[in-house]
């Protein structure tokens, strides 16, 4: 184990799409030596029917990532090692299906069946025991998103990000389910400035481990 409690920790990074979850987890998992767990993209059976017809499969879609990722927290749950997540749970329940329903692209009858399962799940798992959350302004997010070049994030529209935003500080203001360190990626560059990346380890050993 790298740091002094036996106990097997979850570490939850949380953020916007271009926010720079996935490059944090990286960086964290080497640091820490923390085993780390991606968003599985390119296996996902449904994301590009979904980029083609989203009232269609924006139900199915958040049902997959809903087991998915229920999927991964068990996994940490039942192991010995400690865990660092790119993105959560929360994110599927408390920003996509909200945003696709308040867009219309997904109706009240599936969100409102989508939204009950998912507190009987929250239920039934621990929260992360520090949740990361990567803050950012659309510009910032935008040019992340150019700089990676997905093919079928290309079209996403600025106003669906804007919208994404506001319900991240919605949920990020109303977290209370364990410790929470917030990082603004619009002056924190960690993925490009080892000072950076300092600041937010520094941040991370005070909440985590006391050590300041």
């Amino acid at each position: 184990m790298s740091n002094t409690n036996t106990k097997p920790k979850h570490i939850a990074i949380a953020g916007n799409i271009g926010a720079g979850k996935t490059t944090l987890t990286q960086l964290l998992s080497k640091h820490y030596k923390w085993l780390p767990q991606f968003e599985d993209v390119d296996n996902n059976p449904y994301l590009n029917d979904f980029y083609e017809d989203m009232p269609r499969w924006s139900f199915n879609l958040q049902i997959y990532f809903l087991n998915s990722r229920l999927n991964q927290i068990l996994d940490i749950q039942r192991g010995t090692n400690t865990i660092i997540q790119d993105r959560t749970i929360y994110e599927d329940a408390n920003i996509f299906a909200p945003n696709l329903h308040d867009m219309g692209l997904m109706s009240s009858r599936d969100f409102n069946n989508y939204y009950n399962f998912f507190q009987t799940l929250k239920s039934m798992v621990q929260p992360p025991d520090l949740l990361i959350y990567l803050k950012g302004s659309v510009p910032a997010l935008v040019g992340q998103i150019q700089k990676r070049g997905r093919e079928y994030e290309e079209n996403i529209r600025l106003d669906y990000l804007k919208k994404l935003n506001i319900l991240y500080d919605d949920w990020i203001s109303k977290y209370k389910d364990g410790p929470l360190i917030t990082i603004n990626i619009d002056e924190n560059h960690f993925a490009e400035n080892e000072e950076d990346l300092g600041e937010v380890i520094s941040k991370i050993d005070a909440t985590l481990f006391g050590l300041f």
